[in-house]
């Protein structure tokens, strides 16, 4: 299991950046096709949909990360397992 999570962990952390390679992408496109009159309400909704997605992107390279560090190989069962460092 610890072997799928690490695997996981290597497509989370690539997938991440692709994701947000491809918005930008689909950004210069649906801009630059925009007509002039919609060109101001397309610039608007694809830097919302930016800056939606690029924290969700960075939290998923994060997830990645750690998986891939083995973070996730034992996980607490009780509290009392829980330590403060």
């Amino acid at each position: 299991m610890n072997r799928i999570k690490k695997l996981l962990g290597i497509v989370w952390m690539l997938l991440a950046p692709a994701i947000i390679c491809f918005l930008i992408y689909e950004a210069f496109v649906k801009i630059g096709i925009a007509k002039p009159a919609e060109k101001a309400n397309t610039i608007l909704q694809w830097s919302i949909i930016l800056i939606i997605f690029t924290p969700i992107s960075i939290g998923l390279f994060m997830f990645g990360r750690f998986a891939l560090n083995n973070e996730y190989a034992h996980l607490p069962e009780s509290s009392d397992e829980l330590k403060d460092e």
